[in-house]
């Protein structure tokens, strides 16, 4: 008897404990994290990976009420949400930069526009400039599409690009990256911005810091060497240092293996 509990002890000490992990936030950032989850979870048997979306803002706040052992923002946590999780929690966050991504301007295909300069973008996105002549397209009015405002896409956009200057009244918001790269894809007078890996089936154009400045290509190389102008990090937070399974999956996105996953999904690696 004291050999088979001896036995049993021993195999249970050696199959590893089932863990569930949740990661939210950033729709830029879910087909990069799904890679990485079920990549990891076919080593790691023990563990659950749950990956969902809903945008950045929406990750944070999963964070700090505690539903979300991991946020995956596609923007910095502002100083109020880190500041309502350390009351809530009495310490971190921590920040971890996974990846390095570009933001696209797209145009339908059939749109004759190649470049454009970031102050076009703003007079654009802020209804100054209304008609694709006005930058040298054809004579047609501009049609706006946009993420929606709890994005960490539109948050970085409306601060690096519109100088927090308010988008105009008649921009569609639309929920997620692939969503406005599809309304593009249908409309020849829109135009829209989002992660360079969503960027299939519509034409990206190249990006001027201004007038005098060469235009720039949302490339590999161009957005490692940060010569496009709207290049950002994406980043995971978590409440306090990992351990753990949390740890372990963090320790396998920034590994090589995962770095190189970034690279065939259609984002950029940190090095």
């Amino acid at each position: 008897m004291k050999t088979f509990l001896a036995l049993f002890l021993f195999v249970a000490a050696a199959v590893p404990e089932s863990q569930t992990l949740t990661i939210k936030g950033s729709d830029t950032m879910v087909i990069l994290v799904q890679q990485w989850a079920e990549r990891y979870m076919a080593v790691h048997k023990e563990t659950t990976i749950q990956v969902t979306g809903g945008g950045s803002g929406t990750g944070i706040s999963a964070l700090i009420n505690g539903t979300t052992d991991i946020c995956a923002s596609s923007r910095p946590m502002k100083p109020a949400e880190a500041q309502k999780l350390r009351q809530k929690y009495g310490r971190g966050p921590v920040e971890i930069k996974v990846a390095k991504d570009g933001i696209a301007i797209y145009v339908n295909e059939k749109n004759p526009v190649s470049e454009l300069t970031i102050e076009q973008i703003r007079l654009i996105y802020t209804g100054k400039v209304t008609n694709w002549k006005q930058v040298g397209g054809s004579d047609a009015k501009i049609i706006l599409y946009s993420r929606e405002n709890n994005s960490g896409t539109y948050a970085y956009f409306k601060e690096e690009v519109l100088a927090n200057a308010d988008f105009a009244p008649q921009t569609q918001s639309l929920p997620g990256t692939a969503g406005v790269v599809n309304s593009i894809a249908r409309d020849v007078n829109g135009i829209g911005y989002g992660g360079s890996a969503y960027g299939k089936g519509i034409r990206e154009l190249k990006v001027k810091r201004d007038a005098a400045s060469s235009a720039v290509a949302p490339t590999v190389k161009n957005i490692l060497a940060g010569t496009y102008p709207i290049t950002r990090f994406l980043y995971f937070y978590t409440k306090s240092r990992p351990d753990g399974a949390v740890k372990g999956f963090i320790d396998y996105a920034l590994s090589p293996e995962g770095q190189k996953t970034v690279s065939e999904v259609g984002y950029f690696p940190l090095r």
